[in-house]
C-alpha cells in the first residue's frame, strides 16, 4: 500500500466534511445535514485502485484550530504533501478565509514545494444560475492573486450535481502515479472493440480514473454526470440489500455497457456501431478483465 498525503483544508462551514462523506463514505447529499464540525485533524486511510492509499487529513477549519496548525504545527501538517485541496464557501465574507488560503499556499512551498493545489469554490447552488460563472470568475481571479505564483487548479462544485465528481476525479487524477499507462491500455481496447468511447470507474467512489474517447461529443461532463447518477442508484440498491453489478443501455444510436470489470474498477462501453452485436462487445469485456488487472495496479505503484 503507498501513502499519498492529502489535506483538506477552509473555514469550518465550507463543507469539507460533507464532500469527503459524500465521495469516499457513500452519503446521500441530503444526509450529510446531520453531520457535524470537524475538531483539529480527522486523518483517514482510504484504499483506491487495491495497492494506493490516500491519507486524507480533514482539517478543522475552526479559528482557533487554523492558527494553530499555523504556529506550532506547520512541519508536521505541511509536511510529506502530494495534494493540497482548499476548500471556499462561496457565500462567505470572511476576510481570515483567503489569509488562511494564502498562509497554506506559503507552507505549502516551504514543506511540499511538489505537492499540487486544488481550490475548490463550493455551494455554487446557491448562487442564481445567471450571476455563477460572474461570481466564480471574480472569487477565482482573487484566488489566483493570492496564490504567489503557485500553479493551481480551480473548480466550481456542489453537493448537488456532478461539479463535485469532476472536481474530485481530476484530483485523484493527479494522485496515480502512472496514470498514462491506463490511458493507453483504454485506447487499444477501445480502437479493438470498435467502442466510440471507454472508461474507467473507481469501483466504491465511481470517480473517473481515465478513459478514451473516439470521437467529440458534445457533453464535455457527461462522465461526472454518470458517475453521480450511477453512485446514487447504487446507493439506492443497497438500501434493498441488492447489489449493482452492471447495466445496459440501449436506443437508436448508441449502446452502453457499464459493468464490474477489475477488483477495484468499473468499465463503461459506448457504442454506436450497428454492426456489432451486444454479446460480442460483453465477451469482449470479459476476455479483457484479467488483461486490465495487473494494468490497473502498476498503474498506482509509485516508482522507487
Amino acid at each position: 500500500m503507498q501513502d499519498r498525503k492529502v489535506l483538506l483544508m477552509g473555514k469550518s462551514g465550507a463543507g469539507k466534511t460533507s464532500m469527503r462523506s459524500i465521495i469516499f463514505a457513500n452519503f446521500m447529499a441530503k444526509d450529510t445535514m446531520r453531520l457535524g464540525f470537524t475538531t483539529n485533524i480527522s486523518e483517514s486511510k482510504i484504499r483506491f485502485l487495491g495497492t494506493l492509499c490516500l491519507a486524507l487529513w480533514d482539517c478543522g477549519g475552526q479559528d482557533q484550530f487554523m492558527l494553530h496548525y499555523f504556529e506550532s504545527q506547520m512541519n508536521m501538517l505541511f509536511r510529506n504533501v502530494q495534494v493540497l485541496i482548499y476548500v471556499f464557501d462561496v457565500m462567505s465574507e470572511d476576510p481570515k478565509d483567503m489569509k488562511y488560503y494564502k498562509n497554506c499556499i506559503e507552507a505549502i512551498q516551504e514543506h511540499s514545494p511538489t505537492a499540487s493545489v486544488f481550490v475548490l469554490i463550493h455551494k455554487m447552488d446557491l448562487i442564481q444560475l445567471d450571476k455563477r460563472e460572474e461570481t466564480f470568475t471574480k472569487k477565482f481571479a482573487e484566488i489566483k492573486r493570492n496564490s504567489l505564483s503557485m500553479n493551481m487548479m480551480c473548480f466550481k462544485t456542489s453537493i448537488w450535481d456532478e461539479t463535485l465528481y469532476l472536481a474530485w476525479s481530476e484530483i485523484i487524477h493527479h494522485l496515480i502515479p502512472n496514470a498514462q499507462v491506463l490511458a493507453k491500455s483504454l485506447e487499444k481496447f477501445c480502437i479493438a472493440c470498435e467502442a466510440d468511447e471507454v472508461v474507467l470507474f473507481e469501483r466504491s467512489t465511481f470517480l473517473v480514473i481515465s478513459h478514451y474517447s473516439h470521437q467529440e461529443h458534445s457533453d464535455v461532463h457527461r462522465f461526472e454526470k454518470i458517475s453521480n447518477i450511477i453512485k446514487q442508484f447504487k446507493l439506492s440498491c443497497s438500501k434493498t440489500a441488492a447489489q449493482f453489478r452492471s447495466m445496459t443501455v440501449s436506443n437508436s444510436r448508441f449502446t452502453a455497457f457499464i459493468d464490474e470489470f477489475t477488483s477495484s474498477t468499473y468499465l463503461m462501453l459506448v457504442s454506436s456501431s450497428q454492426s456489432i452485436q451486444p454479446a460480442l462487445t460483453q465477451m469482449n469485456i470479459e476476455l479483457a478483465r484479467r488483461r486490465f488487472e495487473p494494468i490497473v495496479k502498476s498503474s498506482t505503484a509509485l516508482s522507487s
